[in-house]
């Protein structure tokens, strides 16, 4: 955490004032900074993030249960851990930014840990969790709403892209999609993969992630936006 992103900047992003400043700020702390300082393993975020887990997928299922009426139980499921996976928590954290406020070690910042998918996914549980124990259900219910259950038609997008963009190819039969691993960067714990997908050889688009998987997750929701905008 820098001077410009400070504990009063990440309030006023998230709409939310605590009134006891100790639970953000733990909320906002890595093991690693804990260990790094010889702080009590109980002050990093890990306790709050097993809470926030929790009062999470009681609103989540909560929400779908209102939203889809006529859905059984295993479709809703199904969903449910679309929207709470780690990649999806990890998008509505970069949404408001939460991987530049957090208190990490040396190690972990070298790393690139600020931005790592499992690490900021964590920290948005345990934020989740800060909020529920500071303000209420409902002051969590409505951060949840806000930040985590908005725009999840794009979400869905997202996390579905790859099938998604397959019933569009082959509905308007382009061909097939290949998914070429164009690069890799960084130690054996911390690996970066590049992809590039292609159908017919032309490029549609370009994702990056910490696995192969999710670069081509990412490559596919770019080029199902370059297919619609044709």
């Amino acid at each position: 955490m820098t001077e410009e992103y400070t504990i009063g900047e990440l309030e006023k992003k998230i709409g939310y004032q605590f009134r006891d400043k100790s639970l953000l700020k733990q909320a906002l702390t890595h093991s690693s900074f804990a260990n790094e300082q010889r702080i009590n393993k109980l002050k990093d975020y890990e306790r709050l993030e097993f809470l926030g887990d929790a009062v999470l997928e009681l609103i989540s299922s909560e929400f779908l249960f209102r939203q889809s009426p006529k859905v059984p139980e295993g479709e809703l499921t199904k969903t449910r851990a679309s929207m709470v996976c780690e990649q999806s928590l990890a998008m509505c954290a970069r949404d408001i930014d939460l991987g530049s406020y957090l208190l990490l070690g040396k190690g972990e910042e070298v790393t690139g840990g600020r931005f790592r998918d499992s690490v900021t996914s964590d920290a948005l549980e345990a934020l989740i969790g800060a909020i529920y124990l500071d303000g209420g259900f409902t002051n969590a219910k409505e951060f949840i709403h806000r930040f985590v259950l908005t725009d999840q038609e794009d979400k869905k997008l997202f996390y579905d892209s790859k099938t998604i963009l397959q019933e569009i190819v082959q509905a308007e039969k382009l061909g097939e999609i290949e998914y070429h691993l164009i690069g890799e960067e960084g130690p054996d714990h911390n690996k970066s993969f590049s992809v590039e997908l292609t159908i017919r050889g032309r490029s549609y688009g370009k994702g990056k992630g910490r696995t192969k998987k999710a670069a081509e997750q990412q490559a596919a929701y770019e080029a199902i936006h370059v297919l619609k905008k044709r």
